[in-house]
């Protein structure tokens, strides 16, 4: 499906249990925090090892996998009512980043760019 095609079943759904009067923009972006909140959790107090095998194990992968989608689903319904267009947001976003980091800057470092020397 396109991020369109999601969208537009995503409203459906919304629109058959007459949830639409509450996707305002505050309450989609208090969801979606809240949803991200979620997938934290699955890696609270985790090793980085055992971060990294999270998805190893199946109720691992399901529990990140079903949380992961609540967060995208979110994002759609914000973005739709707000009327952003997510794929051409993410590629003004990435040539944006692309001047922000270049690479002789920033190769192999997880700094924030202000503090790259800009």
């Amino acid at each position: 499906m396109t991020i369109r095609e999601l969208q537009d079943t995503l409203a459906h759904f919304a629109r058959e249990r007459d949830r639409v009067q509450f996707h305002t923009p505050k309450n989609l972006a208090m969801a979606l925090t809240g949803e991200t909140g979620e997938v934290l959790e699955l890696f609270r107090w985790l090793t980085p090892e055992q971060s990294n095998a999270l998805t190893s194990q199946p109720e691992g992968a399901r529990a990140l996998r079903h949380e992961s989608a609540d967060v995208f689903a979110y994002l759609l319904g914000l973005a739709d009512v707000t009327g952003i267009d997510l794929e051409e947001a993410l590629a003004e976003r990435i040539e944006l980043n692309r001047h922000r980091y270049p690479v002789v800057l920033a190769y192999g470092c997880a700094e924030k760019y202000t503090n790259l020397g800009e």
